[in-house]
């Protein structure tokens, strides 16, 4: 009796024909489209759009209100507390109110926030920066003035804002140790500058 011969086991392919697909084909494709399908896992969802944040612009003005005492040029500073109850030293300034002028601001922030009052004499230029608050970005731009004292005595009992606990009259020469904010240390420079020129 003559045995059958052995019959080999033909492969399957995925698409269930015996024969593999020639490259390129429509077979090939299939196959290939099934097989990333098996690879690629779990969809993953796409991250939800960022909300946009508000901006906003400020504008306040304020300067630097200067006396001679004795031969000393000096400056009324206010004093005001940080959250962490430090006290540091800055520049009266504040808020623009109704359609007065950034000038006009600056004398009367001046002089609430010191109780000294006075008329400016030039403009030591600007300073801008930017904080977040309530949920929004702002940008605020403080405008500064030299001005020269004519009255008052200092005093924070004339704030509205009850903001400065303190103010002091301060050597001009002084300022760069005396100001909290860089900023600010640059506004007295350019203050001395314009004294140094016979302004």
């Amino acid at each position: 009796m003559i045995a059958d011969p052995v019959r080999r086991r033909r492969r399957r392919y995925s698409d269930g024909m015996s024969s593999p697909p020639r490259r390129g084909s429509p077979r090939d494709a299939a196959g290939a489209a099934r097989s990333s399908s098996r690879n690629a896992g779990p969809a993953r969802a796409a991250p939800a759009p960022r909300t946009p944040r508000r901006t906003s612009e400020e504008v306040s003005a304020g300067g630097i209100a200067l006396r001679s005492s004795e031969g000393v040029t000096e400056a009324a500073l206010i004093g005001r507390l940080t959250r962490g109850g430090r006290l540091e030293w800055c520049l009266p300034k504040g808020h623009l109110e109704g359609s007065e002028t950034a000038r006009e601001a600056a004398v009367r922030e001046i002089a609430e926030e010191t109780g000294i009052i006075g008329e400016v004499v030039a403009s030591l230029g600007s300073i801008d920066y930017w904080f977040s608050v309530a949920g929004r970005r702002v940008h605020k731009t403080v405008h500064h003035y030299l001005v020269r004292a004519t009255g008052g005595s200092l005093t924070v009992e004339h704030d509205p804002d009850a903001e400065a606990v303190e103010a002091a009259w301060v050597p001009l020469a002084d300022l760069e140790q005396r100001l909290a904010y860089a900023n600010e240390r640059r506004i007295a420079a350019a203050a001395a500058a314009l004294l140094a020129d016979g302004r």
